[in-house]
């Protein structure tokens, strides 16, 4: 498989890719850049809003605009780009918001790390559209990539340093049952962001990897693609017909950064993304 450059850039930590459907644009955020791009890949055209703190994920919202995970907690940016209030705010110092997702039902599922990345500082929240926020796991060290599958009864998670990724029943908008998924060996990176496909099958970015991994419901490893960068944080389906994979990288950190380091890249016509939801607050 032969990857493209989408947007030539050296974002400090890329993160986040995610699809927006009604502007088709591809969103996607550099957290310790405290930074929102936008990137429509019909007209190359661009955007890039600075947000003042640490942004963990940026995903659009059913009426228009974007929901962040800050540094201190969950805000609501207006379609014009110019609005912003708290949607629940919640400052702990010491920690800041890393990767988020939206559930089937359109709730936020929020993660949160210790800078320092002490383990068990971080957590997995629910937050719904009027603010209300439940704290689902409390134990968690770098909460990271976080999806569903297609018929919405399992969730996928990864919390990186575990090495795995994670499958739950998803019961009553609840997880239940977790167990491995997939182990990622010694050597191999560790697991970042992640999305779903059509098929059911889980993509994974391995930090410190330099690749994509596609793995079946059944665990089983099936596709592996090699990208040039080491540190690959997320991926996320796009496009027209969702058929092409975002991939999110990183330079932080790196002595000898390669000269994509901290580009968005893509993989054309690698497979079949699931419609992405809105949050709905």
């Amino acid at each position: 498989m032969t990857y493209e450059v989408a947007v030539r850039a050296e974002a400090a930590l890329g993160e986040g890719p995610t699809w927006d459907a009604d502007t088709g644009r591809l969103v996607w955020i550099d957290i310790l850049a405290s930074r929102v791009h936008t990137y429509d890949p019909a007209s190359g055209r661009r955007t890039v809003r600075v947000t003042g703190q640490h942004v963990g994920a940026a995903k659009p919202r059913a009426g228009g605009g974007l929901v962040l995970n800050l540094r201190d907690g969950v805000g609501l940016l207006d379609a014009d780009g110019e609005g912003f209030r708290w949607l629940h705010h919640e400052p702990v110092p010491g920690r800041r918001a890393n990767d988020a997702a939206v559930a089937p039902d359109g709730s936020l599922w929020t993660g949160t790390m210790r800078y320092d990345e002490a383990p068990g500082g971080g957590t997995l929240s629910r937050v719904t559209g009027d603010g209300t926020v439940e704290v689902v796991l409390d134990d968690v060290t770098v909460s990271n990539g976080t999806g569903w599958s297609p018929d919405g009864r399992l969730m996928y998670y990864v919390d990186s340093p575990t090495r795995r990724v994670d499958v739950f029943d998803f019961v009553d908008g609840r997880p239940v049952g977790r167990r491995t998924l997939a182990e990622i060996e010694d050597g191999a990176g560790f697991p970042d962001g992640l999305t779903v496909d059509a098929d059911g099958c889980v993509w994974v970015a391995l930090w410190d990897g330099g690749a994509v991994r596609r793995y079946t419901p059944a665990g089983a490893l099936d596709r592996v693609i090699a990208l040039p960068v080491p540190r690959v944080t997320a991926c996320a389906f796009g496009g027209a017909g969702l058929t092409d994979l975002y991939v999110t990288t990183a330079r932080a950190g790196l002595l000898a950064p390669h000269p994509l380091a901290g580009s968005l890249l893509v993989l054309p016509n690698v497979g079949k993304g699931l419609s992405p939801r809105a949050f709905e607050g």
